[in-house]
C-alpha cells in the first residue's frame, strides 16, 4: 500500500495527551489576605517519540523541539481548560496563563482561582489521583515524514484557538485517527487504487464488526465512505 498519502498535512485539530510530568497545585498568598493556586505541570514533551496509528496502520509521532517558537512568539490565545471543554479557567490573553517551551517540553502554569467551583473540582480530583495526565489542542503547521512514512515529526504547530487541558482520560494517540470524518476518509481513499481501497477496508472488517458503541460514529463515518470508495 502506497503510504506517502499521509503526507498531506492536517487542517483538523489535533489533542495529544501525556501523562503528568512535573505537575504541581500549590497556594500562594494572593497579597490581599488569601491563597491563589497556581497550577504548573507540561502539557507536551518533545524528542520524545510515541506511537500513534491511522487508518494506514500505526506510525511513530515525535514533536520536535523548537515547534512553540513562533506560536509563543505571535502571542497566541490559549485557554487552561479541563478536558479541552467548559469554562475557562486560566488563559494567555488576561496572564493568567503563561505557557513556555524548554528542553523538556511544552511548560504551563495557570493562575487559578481558589473560589472558583470548578477550580474547587479539579483540585479535589487532583488530589484523589482522579486526573492524571495532560493535553495540549493544537493544529500541525509544519511536519516532515521520513522515506518510508512510518515516523512523523511535527515541526512547527499553531496553538492559537486551541488549548492546554488537566484531563482524566487523555486522547489516546493510538486513536487519534477517529477523528476523521466519513469526507476526510473519502479525501484519502480517492488516492488509492481500487485494490488497495479493498485492502484498506478488509483490514478494517473486524472493527466493523465488533466496534463497541462509543465508537459508533467513527465506524459510520468508516462505512459510508467505504460505500462511496468501492463505488468509484
Amino acid at each position: 500500500m502506497d503510504l506517502s498519502v499521509r503526507a498531506e498535512r492536517p487542517t483538523d485539530l489535533q489533542h495529544r495527551a501525556v501523562p503528568f510530568r512535573d505537575v504541581q497545585l500549590r497556594a500562594k498568598p494572593d497579597g490581599t489576605g488569601g491563597d491563589a493556586l497556581t497550577f504548573s505541570g507540561y502539557a507536551c514533551i518533545t524528542e520524545v517519540g510515541y506511537e500513534m496509528e491511522d487508518w494506514l496502520g500505526p506510525f511513530t509521532e515525535v514533536v520536535r523541539s523548537g515547534a512553540f517558537t513562533k506560536t509563543l512568539a505571535e502571542n497566541a490565545d490559549v485557554p487552561f481548560l479541563v478536558n479541552h471543554t467548559g469554562l475557562t479557567l486560566a488563559r494567555t490573553k488576561s496572564g493568567t496563563l503563561r505557557l513556555a517551551e524548554d528542553d523538556t517540553g511544552l511548560h504551563t502554569e495557570a493562575d487559578l482561582d481558589p473560589a472558583s467551583p470548578h477550580v474547587a473540582a479539579l483540585r479535589s480530583a487532583m488530589d484523589r489521583g482522579d486526573v492524571d495526565e495532560m493535553s495540549f489542542g493544537f493544529w500541525i503547521t509544519r511536519q516532515q515524514w521520513s522515506p518510508d512514512f512510518d515516523q512523523r515529526d511535527i515541526l512547527e504547530v499553531s496553538l492559537n484557538k486551541g488549548d492546554v487541558s488537566v484531563v482524566n482520560y487523555g486522547a489516546n494517540p493510538n486513536t487519534a485517527g477517529a477523528t476523521l470524518n466519513s469526507r476526510d476518509v473519502q479525501a484519502h481513499l480517492q488516492r488509492l487504487s481500487p485494490e488497495e481501497r479493498r485492502e484498506v477496508f478488509d483490514r478494517l472488517a473486524t472493527e466493523f464488526n465488533t466496534a463497541p458503541a462509543a465508537e459508533a460514529p467513527l465506524v459510520l463515518g468508516l462505512a459510508q465512505a467505504r460505500a462511496r470508495a468501492l463505488a468509484l
